[in-house]
């Protein structure tokens, strides 16, 4: 099969052998899958990043392994009802039969964790300490033509959201992350800094939760994304306006962002960092403890209210796709990805 590897800041597609299933794990066909900012770090280096990135993506499951470790292959099974279990929010709990995956589509949650600590028996498995995740640390990503994941992280994706739109499944569940952190109430108002992909989205959810949102960006073009949605918009000035709103929220990718962001977050208000940056980044502590301001730390959640807010309609995600490519040419795709103003680039299987 074809995998997409990254190396020293380099781009290469090489030939590998289709994963093998460890049990209690699904082989995933992929769709599609799409380059987010946090690729992009681990292309500059972050965590020292060597391997297959990527996960966002939506994929077939081909083939599963019981907890016992024997394989059941078919091309495709009836589609079960998977709705009843998609409801718990355990892992664990999701699924008795694991042969009626064969034949889904499905998003895959990315954190890979050992399901018996406290964390995990807590249902929060994405902060065990021993997790794998997909495609950053441990384990092979999505950018290649098969996949593994263990059959607990698998999400069912409906019918009523296209290919390409179910690949936003995970970057809209770390929007809605920030909705389970933060106490908000219809007409909070919240301003969101930077219009790049995970910007949009959290301005999109954030507004649909009843927030009052100002999005403020540098790019006319994506900023009118959000206009569509009736969000408002600003293109951001060197000069923002200060201690003027109850929750910010740092989406710039930029090691300047988080400053900017307190700058402007009322006294005991609250920041939410949502930007991945390789490197430090130096604030002036100060005002944070001046103004009694809480910072929250942000980063994946649950897929359910995801996967309800893209089927209802409520987040769109189309507007924020800017091109496709084929695995075979990920050097490309990544290039693009990379320049400036671009937002959404997918990559699909060859052929």
């Amino acid at each position: 099969m074809i995998s997409v590897h990254l190396e020293s800041g380099r781009v290469e597609v090489q030939r590998r052998s289709v994963p093998r299933i460890a049990p209690g794990f699904a082989r995933i066909r992929l769709i599609a899958a799409g380059i987010c900012s946090t690729d992009l770090e681990l292309q500059r280096g972050y965590y020292g990043f060597r391997g297959t990135p990527g996960h966002e993506f939506v994929g077939e499951v081909v083939a599963v392994s019981s907890e016992g470790g024997d394989e059941v292959v078919r091309d495709s099974a009836p589609a079960g009802d998977m709705d009843r279990a998609q409801r718990h929010e355990r892992p664990a709990r999701l699924i008795a039969c694991p042969t009626e995956w064969i034949g889904q589509r499905v998003a895959g949650e990315i954190n890979l964790a050992c399901g018996i600590c406290e964390w995990c028996r807590r249902g929060l498995g994405r902060h065990c300490p021993t997790r794998k995740v997909l495609g950053i640390v441990g384990h092979a990503g999505a950018f290649q033509e098969f996949l593994t994941l263990p059959i607990r992280n698998l999400r069912r994706v409906p019918r009523s959201i296209p290919d390409e739109h179910a690949v936003f499944i995970e970057p809209i569940a770390a929007a809605c992350e920030i909705l389970d952190q933060v106490a908000m109430t219809k007409g909070t108002r919240a301003a969101v800094l930077g219009d790049g992909k995970l910007g949009l989205l959290i301005a999109q959810v954030l507004h649909a939760s009843g927030a009052e949102v100002h999005l403020l960006g540098r790019h006319r073009h994506k900023l009118k994304i959000a206009d569509r949605a009736g969000i408002a918009t600003e293109i951001m000035r060197k000069k923002l306006p200060r201690s003027a709103y109850p929750v910010v929220v740092d989406a710039t990718g930029s090691a300047d962002g988080l400053g900017a962001a307190i700058a402007m977050c009322e006294p005991r208000g609250t920041v939410v960092m949502k930007s991945t940056v390789h490197g430090l980044v130096g604030i002036d502590a100060a005002p944070v403890i001046v103004n009694e301001i809480t910072l929250v730390g942000s980063r994946c959640g649950r897929f359910e209210p995801a996967i309800k807010l893209l089927a209802s309609g409520k987040v769109r995600v189309g507007d924020l796709i800017a091109e496709e490519f084929s695995l075979d040419r990920a050097p490309e795709a990544f290039a693009l990805a990379g320049t400036k103003g671009i937002l959404k680039v997918l990559l699909r299987p060859p052929g």
